[in-house]
């Protein structure tokens, strides 16, 4: 069974996974409070590309198109349904051509309705790629890649005629006319945001990364979310639920705190006390906590395959020689890494960035060193390679807790066995808009996670590796290692013009492999969720649909 999420974003095996009161009905009223350590990065739905964030924004605040059932399991989470749009979308000329209606009757919490020309200037906003950095653009420009050559952006407004053939408003009759055929679009657009609606007389640019229009069930108190504290949604008193069917909307409130340890979040959610009942996270149980996860407490807790691969990036602007790159792979100590983060309930070994459960997924053949590494034919490398030695790196990754600094510690020791010379340059705040940003890119290697964003490799291979789409001025977008390879796109392209999905597939491999040889990543570990949950949680539910976090819209406040 395949899952959805993005950055961002994948494929998971597993169903559902329900908690206390999933069975019961769920009752109305309460507080939600979800505790976490991780900031959001934006929440701005063009720019939003981490699967936590997108999927609590759908469930909240942000209406689009198409929408993911609730509180479903297996493949049933991931067929797309209507939010705003009265059905699934109308597909002609063989994919290129998608028709969407408009419902009447959904508004922005303002009190105006949420219009065709909304979601087609939200779409717009996607060109924008000087402006707003971050988000799932590879989409709208690889389907309309004449578009993207001649338009900007709303902004700009070069080439606003090429976007307005492209994507046209008549009355409530939306049309998108790409240039390729985009047979799965409705999957794309019910697991990610870029086709969200966005008012024009609300967009301020750049100046919107945190501020929140909604036109969902809930709003934001103050119309924003602060960045390393996070914020409180309230009822939305302009959202009709007769105009949705999906959401159940059952708390009156969701309270969200950033900045919180996994150690100070696991140690509140086993003591239970106060509003911690009635909390929810995404952090996983830390190692030194599990032998604390027994009898009740260990009744509230999860622990499912997340759809995320994590990987090791060399820095290609920096680390040119092949033979440094594959001295680097072959000491890399996965399975020390592994063991850091709390062994079997937390990461399973990954054989390629490919999730093992996506079509095509084949392990990657270039990828023969063992899990622990070997330090001694990674030396022997070195030296091939002709450098001095030992050779100097910086390890640029997600920091700032016992267990990632560990994990973390486990790398350096089989680098500078080998003869790196290793220094550790941990980020504590937040990540992925650091990395992306060239103009702080002084590592040498670095980190990712990814899953895909629907079901296909398409989603992965080429999100993280095609420069056309990637790489600007003032943003690597999902390519953080500064990879640019024709040989590679040419394989990419030829597997994006495939005749069928064997064919396509084929392709990928050859890609994969190629990627491999060429060490453009390292593959890591496959994420494992072990969440806690307050006893007073009711309806608790993780599924594909939310790429396994907990489903916002069927959770409740269990008051018994």
């Amino acid at each position: 069974m395949l899952g959805v999420s993005a950055c961002g974003g994948g494929g998971t095996t597993g169903g559902t996974t329900s908690g206390s009161n999933a069975a019961g009905g769920a009752q109305k009223g309460g507080t939600i409070y979800w505790l976490t350590k991780r900031p959001a990065e934006h929440m701005d739905p063009q720019r939003t590309y981490i699967g936590r964030d997108i999927f609590n924004q759908q469930r909240l605040v942000y209406r689009g198109l198409l929408q993911f059932p609730s509180g479903k399991s297996g493949a049933d989470a991931i067929v797309p349904i209507p939010d705003v749009a009265t059905d699934a979308g109308k597909s002609e000329d063989g994919g290129k051509k998608w028709t969407f209606t408009i419902k009447d009757g959904v508004k922005w919490e303002d009190g105006k309705p949420t219009t065709c020309e909304d979601f087609k200037y939200g779409f717009s906003r996607n060109f924008a790629t000087d402006v707003l950095t971050g988000g799932p653009s590879i989409y709208p420009l690889n389907y309309l890649p004449s578009v993207a050559k001649a338009y900007k952006g709303p902004y700009l407004k070069t080439g606003q005629d090429v976007y307005d053939k492209a994507v046209t408003c008549n009355g409530n009759v939306l049309t998108f006319n790409f240039e390729k055929p985009w047979a799965d679009f409705p999957q794309a657009v019910a697991g990610l945001n870029f086709a969200a609606p966005f008012r024009q007389d609300k967009d301020q640019g750049d100046k919107n990364n945190f501020v929140i229009f909604s036109n969902g069930p809930y709003k934001a108190q103050g119309g924003k979310w602060t960045k390393g504290t996070g914020a409180t949604f309230v009822r939305n008193d302009q959202y009709d639920p007769k105009t949705d069917g999906n959401r159940q909307a059952n708390p009156d409130k969701f309270v969200f705190t950033e900045g919180l340890t996994n150690e100070i979040i696991t140690q509140r959610l086993i003591a239970d006390g106060g509003n911690d009942k009635y909390a929810i996270t995404d952090r996983s149980i830390p190692p030194a906590f599990y032998n604390q996860i027994t009898g009740a407490v260990e009744k509230r807790a999860t622990n499912v395959p997340s759809p995320y691969t994590f990987y090791i990036l060399p820095n290609f602007n920096k680390m040119k020689n092949l033979k440094v790159r594959q001295a680097l792979a072959m000491s890399t100590d996965r399975s020390g890494y592994i063991n850091a983060l709390g062994g079997a309930k937390a990461a399973t070994l990954a054989k390629s960035l490919v999730a093992p459960d996506l079509p095509g997924y084949k392990e990657n053949p270039a990828f023969t060193m063992p899990p622990a590494g070997d330090p001694a034919a990674a030396k022997k490398l070195l030296q091939e390679a002709g450098v001095a030695m030992p050779y100097p790196i910086t390890y640029t990754y997600q920091g700032g807790t016992p267990t990632s600094d560990n994990a973390a510690a486990a790398l350096k020791s089989g680098w500078d066995k080998a003869g790196f010379s290793v220094k550790l340059a941990p980020l504590t705040d937040t990540y992925y808009d650091v990395i992306q940003n060239p103009a702080n890119n002084s590592f040498d290697v670095t980190e990712g996670g990814w899953g895909a964003d629907y079901p296909s490799i398409f989603t992965v291979l080429p999100a993280l590796f095609d420069s056309r789409i990637n790489l600007t001025g003032k943003s690597n977008g999902q390519d953080y290692g500064n990879y640019k390879n024709p040989e590679a796109e040419k394989i990419m392209d030829e597997a994006a013009a495939a005749p069928n999905q064997d064919a396509a597939n084929a392709k990928w491999q050859q890609l994969d492999e190629f990627l491999g040889k060429d060490v453009a990543y390292i593959p890591n570990y496959i994420q494992n969720f072990y969440f806690l949950h307050g006893s007073g949680v009711g309806n608790y539910n993780q599924n594909p649909a939310v790429s396994m976090f907990p489903d916002l819209g069927v959770i409740s406040v269990n008051k018994s």
